[in-house]
């Protein structure tokens, strides 16, 4: 809220103040007006900008931070501006972004510090869907708290809502940063929206004294070979469907039994090291009399040179009706639970990161000790006779 104030500012009460607030330019300083604010560092910040109405419609610009911009620059742009904008012009239109064009900026500039080049494609995703069609075409100096409220009441789901958010908040407070605008109606607009219930939605998996009979299922499918073969071999790791997807030849040695994945395609960022057990190396066996070892790939997709798609062993899995492919690593949990495997042991196996103070201190991935834990749990998932009842 602009501070009433029907004389303008003078040079000397600018410097001077520090009570945090907006501050008019008088009744004839053509919308200026100084953001006093204090940081996250305890200092003061100082920044001009200007309301002004262009086609109808009020927006605010930014003018740059004092005392960078002095007052009478500040006042010179708002001359500028206010003539602008009355000749139906848009100010400083040319020099002042879109709010696409603002979001490559941030998705670029980002991109160096993503492990993965698929964060950049779910921000693009989720801007696309959502935020675009509204925000997309309005500079950023245009986008106010009603059009934000607006995209984030239009995302069904709580968890995308949240992202999102977060999205159009990176960019508003780029916008903020190159001094194009001096607030971002990203909070204020969230705080406004109604809260939604948080529900926990736990993967569907199937008991791990069933999946023997699961196998036999995949086993006797129709689908394509390499795609049952992915399948199994998620079964017999535990591991996560991505790190199946992308499993490239060069990672895995089979003379050591040990298959390394990679930090930049691992979740947690660190090489993760996999014992291969005598039935995952019997899965790669047959993968490679499948496809051979030209493709870099062990279970590239129909066309053999590509990545299997993304949703692939997923669909299998539900068309199967055996539980979730996530679920598999419930299920090997569960085993190592009952079977009395000991849980530094079966987290590492998961490729789960230990915090607090036990993770400070556990420094080894207990390899050798996974080895013949992955071996039992070969054994068990590949056994053909029917699994005991649950128990």
């Amino acid at each position: 809220m602009v501070t009433p104030q029907r004389l303008p500012l003078t040079a000397r009460q600018v410097r001077a103040l520090t009570q945090p607030g907006r501050y008019g330019d008088g009744s004839r300083g053509h919308g200026l007006s100084l953001l006093v604010k204090a940081t996250a560092s305890g200092r003061l910040s100082k920044t001009w900008s200007q309301r002004v109405r262009v086609g109808g419609r009020e927006t605010r610009i930014g003018l740059g931070p004092y005392p960078l911009v002095t007052l009478a620059e500040a006042r010179a742009r708002a001359l500028d501006n206010a003539f602008a904008a009355r000749a139906g012009r848009h100010p400083v239109a040319s020099d002042v972004p879109t709010f696409a064009e603002a979001a490559e900026t941030v998705i670029a500039q980002r991109s160096e510090m993503w492990r993965s080049a698929a964060t950049a494609q779910t921000w693009r995703r989720l801007l696309e869907r959502f935020a675009l069609p509204a925000l997309g075409g309005l500079r950023v100096t245009e986008v106010t708290r009603a059009h934000v409220y607006a995209v984030l009441e239009g995302c069904p789901h709580r968890t995308s809502r949240d992202r999102l958010a977060s999205m159009v908040r990176a960019v508003m407070s780029w916008a903020v940063g190159a001094g194009f605008r001096d607030d971002d109606p990203t909070a204020a607009a969230l705080a406004a929206l109604p809260r939604q219930a948080v529900k926990t939605v736990h993967h569907e998996a199937i008991a791990w004294c069933d999946l023997a009979d699961a196998l036999l299922r995949v086993r006797g499918c129709g689908a394509r070979p390499l795609l049952r073969l992915a399948w199994e071999m998620v079964a017999l790791t535990a591991c996560r469907t991505a790190d199946i997807r992308g499993m490239t030849w060069a990672e895995a040695d089979l003379d050591a039994a040990v298959w390394t994945i990679p930090p930049d395609r691992y979740k947690t960022g660190r090489a993760h090291r996999v014992p291969l057990s005598a039935g995952a190396l019997a899965v790669l066996e047959q993968a490679r009399d499948l496809s051979g070892t030209a493709p870099r790939l062990v279970f590239p997709g129909s066309s053999g040179t590509s990545g299997m798609p993304p949703n692939a062993l997923r669909r299998l899995t539900a068309r199967l009706a055996v539980g979730t492919v996530h679920g598999l690593r419930t299920a090997f949990r569960s085993w190592a639970a009952d079977t009395g495997v000991p849980d530094p042991v079966a987290e590492a196996a998961l490729g789960h990161v230990v915090k607090g103070v036990a993770g400070a201190y556990q420094r080894s991935d207990l390899l050798e000790r996974r080895r013949p834990v992955m071996q039992a749990w070969s054994d068990h998932l590949l056994s053909s006779a029917s699994a005991p009842p649950c128990g």
